[in-house]
């Protein structure tokens, strides 16, 4: 405040909503520093990732740099959680290490969801969602610059996913064109126009 006449001493705060923060706390002699503590990028990631492995028995295949590359906004706790649900899913299979396909099970397990295998759908509705996450993929694939499709499934995930397709970026991305957006925007709305054109109707699974 200005009258403690004390020195040595720092103090520190953080928040996820500087936007938010009265001006009043921001003037000189206050909080005047703000240091951004932003998501890795892709070369912080695998740091980050070289960290947490050192705790796993890893098999030959598993490359911080890939894995990586199939995880861009993932924050650092993200890749610790990353890490243990890849070794977890091996200790569940009586695996003596961890795998690359037990970072991409997980991988898919941290963005969409646990699988739901005792959700049962009747063949209507497993026809209905097939179509749909096609037309998902074949729009992506379709359309230029595009992330490429690296898993499309018809097994249930998380709270609403009756089927899901999965897009890997190739690389870490800040900025977009419209033309992209609105390539991103018909890739999302894929599934509901598959819909349209083999059922001549629309199902909520497009609602969202």
């Amino acid at each position: 405040d200005g009258f403690d006449s004390r020195s040595g001493l720092v103090l520190l705060g953080a928040t996820n909503r500087p936007e938010i923060l009265d001006p009043a706390l921001l003037r000189a002699g206050r909080f005047d520093r703000q240091v951004l503590v932003d998501r890795p990028d892709k070369t912080g990631r695998i740091q980050i990732l070289q960290v947490h492995m050192r705790k796993a028995k890893l098999a030959r295949d598993v490359d911080p740099e890939k894995v990586a590359a199939l995880t861009p906004g993932f924050t650092g706790a993200d890749l610790a959680n990353l890490v243990n649900e890849a070794t977890l899913l091996a200790t569940r299979r009586r695996a003596d290490a961890v795998t690359m396909d037990d970072f991409n099970n997980a991988i898919e397990r941290i963005v969409a969801g646990l699988e739901k295998r005792n959700r049962l759908l009747n063949p209507r509705e497993r026809e209905i969602v097939a179509y749909h996450e096609m037309g998902h993929a074949l729009v992506a694939m379709a359309l230029p610059g595009m992330d490429p499709v690296h898993k499309v499934s018809i097994i249930p995930r998380g709270v609403g996913a009756l089927g899901y397709t999965i897009q890997r970026p190739t690389e870490d991305r800040f900025l977009m064109t419209r033309e992209e957006l609105e390539n991103k925007m018909a890739v999302l709305l894929g599934g509901r126009a598959a819909e349209w054109v083999v059922f001549r109707h629309l199902s909520t699974g497009a609602a969202d």
